[in-house]
């Protein structure tokens, strides 16, 4: 008996059991509500997706071509209609998720307006996108459940048994709109307390995946800008700790946490780190400050600092911030310890921040990693603070030159220009750019790859091409040939928009709840019937 039948049955004994006082309810009525809310709390929704990815997980170390991917959505409606497009288009939400920025978060949902992404943006904003994601997925399962059984109806009444039958195992076999969410908790907010009770939140509203990184937490920069002060692995490894202790309070064993290491681009730290032993990881840390070796308290001036690394008395260069330097090309190397280090104690997955989108870097980096952590995986930002066209034209370019090729047709501080587009370069380039996922997911560790900021700037450039037609001399054909005529050719499920808005599924509640008495929206006269 299949899990729609069964809550039937169970509804129906139930009205018998009360007696005449039930003898309104419809168990079949009844059944359908139960099963377009499959989720009741958010805590419900992280132990399921949860599960999904540690599957996910599994299936990619066996073979890499199964690797995971996702959009950053800054709005409920924008993921919504990114899980109904992935199902209409593809069939199926299996390894597709949603990515929740903090970038965007402070762009686009701060009350203080637009922020940088520099954490000033109030903490619960976080957890407030993340219940209203599953807010509208779990409208979209709504949604499309409740024209599944208006299309069983009226197969039923029309005595189509075949179309029936067949409506039914769709309702039986119906997959959730609702995907894992990795969700972005910045440097934490503060000190392990204060990101343990924000992971909490997160947890609780839906997250079954934190992203958290190691920059300290009141001077937290984005990863694609400067200034990016990093913190000692022991106070990385308390918040990484502090993520755990939430999950597993909250009864999400399976919950990830994804550990980021910004120490490619970030130049500074604001604190040297404690140690008690040669070759510690506080030792380590110190290790790669720049300074100069002295013999003595003759080298020390007023306010200097000291440490002793490598057996050696060590006086760091400090900034008149009062924040000390690495050595220039450290970066690497401290990018490989910081992932070892994360993996070692307690994170799942790790995200390497980058300042170009190459698969020979990135696999540089997490072959040195695999070599004490076999299992390594990343999760990676196909950023679009890359200039992806510019970036692997370049790359091509660089390539030929070295292979001996005569690249002499080519400037190559100039190949972002529209005059490429139809060289051979370019069009190499973007088969490179075309399967750079597949070969990332294949020769450099990456389980899952995400564009952070991709909605924000489609929303900008529909919006752009609206407002040039619509206000411009086309007038109401740049809404009609630019949107809509284009939304109901395409299959777009909001062109319908009464519909996506909930009026079916209120239409239907009527009926149960009202009998023939139900005054409904969805009737002959409703315009949406133009569609």
């Amino acid at each position: 008996m299949s899990a729609y039948q069964d809550a039937i049955q169970q509804i129906a004994q139930l009205r018998q059991k009360n007696g005449d006082t039930w003898s309104a309810i419809n168990p079949e009525s009844a059944a359908r509500m139960r099963a377009q809310n499959r989720f009741h709390t958010g805590l419900d929704i992280a132990r399921y997706t949860a599960k999904i990815m540690r599957a996910d997980m599994a299936a990619y170390d066996a073979d890499s071509s199964q690797y995971t991917q996702s959009l950053g959505c800054w709005h409920g409606f924008v993921g919504q209609q990114k899980l109904i497009a992935i199902k209409k288009h593809f069939g199926t939400t299996k390894r597709k998720y949603l990515y929740l920025s903090g970038w965007m978060i402070a762009a686009l949902r701060s009350e203080f307006g637009p922020l940088p992404d520099q954490s000033m943006h109030e903490k619960t904003a976080v957890p407030a996108l993340i219940e209203e994601l599953y807010t509208f997925l779990k409208q979209a399962d709504a949604r499309e459940l409740g024209g599944l059984f208006r299309e069983l109806d009226a197969a039923k009444a029309a005595g189509d048994s075949t179309k029936a039958a067949a409506v039914q195992s769709k309702i039986d076999n119906f997959e959730t709109h609702v995907v894992p969410i990795i969700a972005d908790i910045d440097a934490g907010f503060g000190n392990e307390e204060a990101t343990y009770l924000l992971a909490k939140k997160m947890i609780e509203a839906g997250a079954c995946a934190i992203q958290i990184e190691n920059q300290v937490s009141d001077e937290k920069q984005c990863g694609h800008q400067d200034g990016k002060v990093t913190v000692p692995h022991a106070d990385f490894l308390a918040k990484i700790n502090a993520v755990r202790y939430a999950f597993l309070e909250l009864g999400v064993d399976d919950g990830i946490i994804v550990a980021r290491t910004d120490s490619l681009g970030a130049g500074l730290t604001k604190q040297i780190a404690v140690t008690n032993t040669p070759g510690d990881l506080g030792d380590l840390y110190n290790s790669f400050l720049d300074g100069d070796v002295i013999s003595g308290a003759d080298d020390i001036a007023n306010g200097d600092v000291v440490v002793k690394a490598n057996g050696k008395l060590l006086k760091p260069k400090r900034l008149a911030s009062g924040l000390f330097q690495f050595k220039q090309g450290s970066g690497v190397d401290r990018v490989v310890l910081d992932c070892i280090t994360s993996l070692q104690h307690g994170a799942d997955l790790l995200w390497i921040e980058t300042e170009k989108p190459h698969v020979g870097q990135i696999a540089e980096m997490v072959n040195r990693i695999r070599e004490v952590v076999p299992n390594a995986k990343l999760v990676y930002n196909n950023s679009p603070s890359f200039n992806w066209t510019l970036n692997f034209r370049q790359q091509v370019f660089d390539a030929w030159k070295n292979a001996g090729k005569d690249v002499s047709a080519y400037d190559r501080a100039l190949l972002m220009s529209a005059d490429y587009d139809t060289t051979e370069l370019a069009l190499e380039a973007d088969n490179r750019i075309r399967t750079f996922q597949a070969d990332a997911a294949r020769e450099a560790g990456i389980f899952h790859h995400l564009i952070t900021l991709p909605t924000y700037h489609t929303a900008a450039l529909s919006t752009d091409n609206l407002a040039k037609e619509y206000f411009g001399a086309a007038g109401m054909l740049g809404y009609v040939a630019g949107v809509q005529r284009k939304e109901i050719r395409q299959g777009i499920a909001c062109v319908k928009h009464q519909n996506m808005s909930g009026s079916d599924v209120g239409d239907d509640h009527k009926e149960y709840f009202s009998g023939e008495a139900a005054l409904k929206a969805g009737g002959t006269h409703n315009t949406m019937n133009q569609f």
